[in-house]
Formats: structure tokens, sequence, C-alpha cells
């Protein structure tokens, strides 16, 4: 269990944590720990728009802070998987020239276009997002992410080998599952507790991207990969902001 802790915060986080065990058998619950990382970047961001708020630099300084706040935690590696993902959707070639394009290290002109899209379309998310619609926000990062570890180990690998084939047919699945869904009934019930309309709309717009994540890999790419989870983790958090925003202004 502490091993697979450490191995989910080194892989998917820029916090440092002592030199873990990579050897397969020690990896059995990596997912299970994947949501915490989450509650660490929902915490940087709750208390950054708190001090931004009791210091008067609310505006596009806080925005900014809170567009860059989950690529620092992260290390961009889930913005690594949507550009990767976002070139080969915009190839248009068949599945096999797909994979090739998520594994080919190059950045593509669809990718930087994306990514300055994405990155844009989150300033302007944040700058709809104040009062409770902040506690909502930080527990959307738990809650993308609790649906990402549970595709992990549900979905079809595409590819049958990487990294996330090595997470998913060396975890301990059962219980992973599990606790994957315990993360998404505290994170989802917390949303809705916190503001009942504007949780209720992210959390039925985390679910049907969720379902749209699931079309388009098994349509474009016969499975997921670990570029295809990192692509739905920043649609799904995208997608539960401007919920959020939109539920807020119209309630």
């Amino acid at each position: 269990m502490i091993n697979s802790f450490l191995l989910a915060f080194s892989m998917y986080s820029r916090i440092p944590v002592p030199k873990a065990d990579w050897s397969k058998e020690k990896m059995k619950y990596v997912m299970c720990f994947f949501p915490l990382i989450g509650l660490v970047v929902g915490g940087l961001a709750y208390g950054f728009s708190w001090f931004c708020r009791s210091f008067g630099l609310a505006g596009s300084f806080c925005c900014a802070g809170l567009t860059l706040i989950p690529l620092l935690v992260t290390g961009g590696i889930h913005m690594d998987g949507f550009l990767d993902t976002s070139d080969a959707l915009s190839s248009h070639q068949n599945r096999e020239k797909k994979l090739e394009i998520l594994k080919d290290s190059h950045t593509g002109a669809f990718a930087i276009i994306s990514g300055g899209m994405y990155l844009m379309a989150s300033f302007g998310m944040w700058s709809g997002i104040s009062g409770r619609a902040m506690g909502v926000m930080a527990l959307s990062f738990v809650f993308s992410r609790g649906l990402s570890g549970l595709s992990v180990v549900t979905f079809r690998n595409a590819r049958g080998d990487g990294l996330l084939a090595t997470f998913s047919t060396g975890a301990e699945k059962k219980i992973t599952r599990v606790a994957l869904v315990v993360y998404l009934l505290v994170s989802g019930g917390g949303m809705v507790f916190l503001f009942p309309v504007a949780g209720t709309w992210a959390v039925v717009a985390g679910f049907l991207t969720f379902l749209y994540y699931r079309y388009k890999s098994y349509k474009e790419f016969g499975g997921i990969t670990g570029d295809l989870a990192g692509w739905f983790l920043e649609l799904c958090e995208l997608v539960m902001g401007i919920a959020v925003v939109f539920a807020s202004v119209l309630w």
C-alpha cells in the first residue's frame, strides 16, 4: 500500500516523495491513491483563491494562478496526453496511424492550437468561479481522477503495452474499483452538499464526459491508452468547471 502510494505521487505529480519500487507486484493499488493527487491540487487551488480574495488580488492574476496550479502540481503529464491525443484525432488517419501518432514524441500544429485553446478556455472558466463554487471546483479534481482511474481498471486497453497497461494488468482490480467508487461518492456528494445546483451540474457533466471518453476512445483507437486517460482528465476538469459556471449564473 505504501509503495503504491509513493508510485502514484511519483508518477502523476511533481510532489517529492521517497523512491518507490517499480516492480509489478508492488503496484497493485496505484490507482487507489491517484485521486489523492486531486485532493492536493484542489486544496492548493482553494487556498490560492482564498489568498487572492483576502489580499485583493482577484481578477487576471488569480485566474492565471488557478490555470497554472494543476499543471505545476502534475508536471503537465495529463496535458501531454491531451496534446498527443489532439494531434491524433486531428489527423483523420486510420486507427493504427492514430496510435502511432500518440507514441510520436514530436508536437504537431494541432496539439499547439488545442493546448492554447484549452488554456484560454480554462482561464475564462476560472474567471466565472467564486464563492461556494470554488469548493465544488476543489473537489472536482478528486472526482475527475476517480473517473480516470476507474477507466484504467475497467476499459479495454488499445495497445496491450505501455505504462497504463502495466498499471491496469498489475492492479488488484476489485479493490481498486471499490476504492475509486468511494472517492466518486464522497467527492460527488461533497460537491452537491456545498452547492446543490452547481455540484449536481458538475457531477452530471463529469459522467457525461466519461461516457464520451469511452465512446471516442473505442471508436477511434479501439480502447484507451495513457495519453487518452490524460486527455480525458483535462477535458473532464474543463467541462465540469464550465458546467459550474453556467449553473452559478443561471441559479
